[in-house]
């Protein structure tokens, strides 16, 4: 019988990524968001952080939704680089890159024929949160309100999910004169989908990886 307390137990040791676990996460991370961001585009959706900001320019402009994610992240990279440090900020310049293009280059690749507007904001949603967590704990993330979330989270404990739901709320009032009723009700559903997915599986404590 073991007689040690549990608080005095040796703790699981921390493993450290190597850098071929943090690329295939960048490439499958961003493959799973833009995937969700088909669903979104394909119903008329948008989302929450700056790519909900770049879906409102794309939809009011016309302008390519990939370039438009890459550029408004930009100022954003300082912060990373200040708060997050130079591997964050470098792997998160290299995942929306992947993004921008993979979500370029998707409509070449699959062709959507019919999506019902309640599986994309649903489907979409979920696969969002998962990519974004798969990104998180491999200490990266898709720019913007990401980078922010992430460091409140790491400085004083604040869930990463609960804050980017705030956020993200915020940004989908702001969509309310580009969208019907519907469409911003199912928005709303997808950033909630997202965000919960979020608040559940990424919070302090519960992976030790880095």
């Amino acid at each position: 019988m073991n007689a040690t307390p549990p608080s005095l137990q040796p703790a699981f040791p921390v493993v450290r990524h190597t850098w071929l676990d943090d690329a295939q996460a960048l490439l499958t991370g961003t493959l799973i968001v833009a995937l969700g961001l088909v669903l979104f585009r394909h119903a008329g959706l948008v989302t929450g952080g700056t790519v909900g900001l770049a879906f409102l320019v794309h939809y009011a402009s016309g302008w390519p939704f990939g370039a438009l994610v890459f550029a408004i992240n930009l100022p954003f990279y300082v912060l990373g680089w200040v708060r997050m440090g130079r591997a964050f900020t470098l792997k998160t310049v290299l995942a929306v890159g992947l993004l921008a293009a993979f979500t370029e280059a998707m409509p070449h690749w699959i062709g959507l024929q019919h999506v019902h507007p309640v599986f994309a904001a649903s489907a979409g949603g979920l696969l969002v949160g998962v990519g974004f967590i798969i990104l998180f704990r491999h200490r990266a993330s898709l720019g913007g309100f990401n980078t922010l979330v992430l460091w409140l989270q790491e400085r004083f404990g604040w869930r990463a999910g609960v804050v980017q739901l705030l956020i993200d709320g915020s940004i989908l009032l702001a969509a309310w004169p580009l969208l019907d009723a519907q469409r911003l009700a199912l928005s709303v559903l997808a950033a909630a989908l997202m965000n919960i997915t979020l608040a559940i599986n990424h919070r302090p404590g519960r992976y030790v990886a880095f």
